[in-house]
């Protein structure tokens, strides 16, 4: 006798916050429901969760990709580990396994800049002051893309811009004068302060956080009022928080009780827990 798939009802995952194995958890939901995902996914064993949870790469790729609309958005921030001199390429590994083994394409990665407490001295290598922001895409192009509020100042606006500009074939042409524009693309470098400055007592009670600010920008970019945000690894509810107050709908699912509590806890505290239609 062959078992039919149990999926769960619409009110059974969104605006939930669900404890359990994330690859489980997006087993039991229905294809192409998820708009864009933001996460940051634990790596490397920098922090202690106190779990034995292991961490599935590959299904947790494909299944998100599953439950992913055509032209949705899964945006990771993750790093890499130093031992013994050398990264980890963990981050690398992911990028790879999710494009080669689950479906995913690359749409960008960003570098976030971590702009907070410069730590130690680091007398043999390089200080690190970033993460990854990597940006994969299901299907042709994304459903969403609106940039106009990740603009910023331009330096030289107001002046007039002229020169010659570097063909394909190595030639040159003449740019015809015009004023730079006040604001510009901001780039693929997102300057943030540490999560650590944000004073959120009960956001810090999680050890790994990133900035709200960097949710929130994700967010606006990928979305649109209503949609469905998914956290595979909701932890201090971040995305979450920052969905619900951007007026979308939020799926949260954590392994640990004890986090899925902050991220409730959160969202009672410092969202306005109303939705727009």
């Amino acid at each position: 006798m062959i078992r039919e798939e149990v999926r769960f009802g619409e009110a059974e995952y969104v605006d939930q916050i669900l404890h359990g194995d994330n690859v489980q958890v997006l087993s039991s939901l229905p294809s192409e429901v998820i708009d864009l995902s933001v996460f940051s996914p634990p790596y490397d064993g920098i922090r202690d969760y106190n779990s034995d949870w292991a961490l599935d790469v590959i299904g947790l790729g494909r299944e998100l990709y599953r439950t992913t609309k055509d032209g949705g958005i899964a945006a990771m921030v993750i790093g890499d580990a130093t031992k013994d001199f050398a990264k980890s390429l963990t981050s690398f590994r992911w990028a790879l396994d999710w494009c080669d083994h689950c479906g995913w394409r690359m749409f960008e990665t960003c570098i976030y800049q971590r702009a907070g407490n410069p730590g130690a001295w680091w007398n043999r290598r390089f200080r690190v002051d970033h993460e990854y922001i990597m940006i994969f895409l299901k299907g042709g192009r994304p459903r969403h893309f609106d940039k106009s509020k990740l603009m910023i100042p331009s330096k030289h606006a107001g002046k007039i811009y002229s020169g010659t500009d570097r063909l394909t074939n190595g030639g040159t042409r003449q740019i015809e004068p015009k004023e730079v524009n006040a604001m510009k693309c901001r780039g693929t470098v997102w300057p943030y302060s540490t999560s650590n400055t944000e004073g959120n007592r009960t956001k810090l009670r999680h050890p790994a956080t990133f900035p709200d600010k960097l949710a929130e920008d994700l967010i606006g970019c990928f979305s649109e009022p209503g949609d469905l945000i998914a956290d595979p690894f909701s932890g201090s509810g971040t995305t979450c928080v920052m969905a619900r107050n951007a007026g979308r709908r939020y799926l949260g699912i954590d392994v640990s009780a004890e986090y899925v509590s902050i991220a409730n806890e959160r969202l009672v505290n410092e969202t306005q827990l109303r939705m727009v239609q």
